[in-house]
């Protein structure tokens, strides 16, 4: 049986960043978290650079969709305050238009990371290309809602053309 890999978990095997609900702004001695700092750790998914540049860089390096995975990362897209953009990992899939995820560096907890945020589906076609992000302070959904691109996950992206290459061993003796 595979376990259950939480952000807890990965804190207390690296043991060098803080969790919490609500917390407050990171300290001069703690780590700051960015967003794609967490995700790509804590996903797998080797992509860098600014949130809001990881849907274009997945695309033909991994599958990408609008159907919510645990372990994929939704990616936001660029939105007022939020220049760059966002990413967070999606730790648990409660119904089609309802997820939580584990990010950092949101809302009021900036440098810090939020285990088991919940994320509604507002979009009208339920795509998953508008969400309202749980939003501690008023014990509910944020009033905002925040553009998204859809889901990255682990899996590398399939060919476009439908071939699979297969590499063929030399014969040993042949000339």
């Amino acid at each position: 049986m595979m376990k259950r890999l939480t952000a807890a978990a990965v804190a207390a095997t690296l043991g060098f960043f803080a969790l919490g609900g609500m917390a407050p702004a990171a300290k001069a001695d703690e780590p700051y978290w960015q967003c794609v700092t967490f995700a790509r750790m804590f996903s797998g998914i080797e992509i860098f650079g600014d949130a809001h540049t990881w849907w274009s860089q997945a695309q033909d390096r991994f599958q990408t969709g609008h159907r919510p995975r645990t372990g994929s990362v939704l990616a936001f897209e660029s939105s007022g305050r939020m220049s760059r953009g966002h990413v967070a990992v999606v730790s648990e899939v409660l119904t089609d238009r309802v997820i939580r995820v584990t990010h950092a560096n949101w809302g009021g907890s900036r440098g810090k990371v939020e285990e088991n945020v919940t994320v509604v589906d507002v979009s009208a076609g339920g795509d998953w290309s508008a969400v309202k992000v749980w939003y501690n302070p008023i014990n509910d959904l944020g009033t905002s809602i925040y553009p998204t691109y859809g889901f990255i996950y682990k899996a590398p992206a399939e060919p476009s053309d439908g071939l699979l290459m297969a590499s063929v061993p030399v014969s040993v003796g042949q000339p």
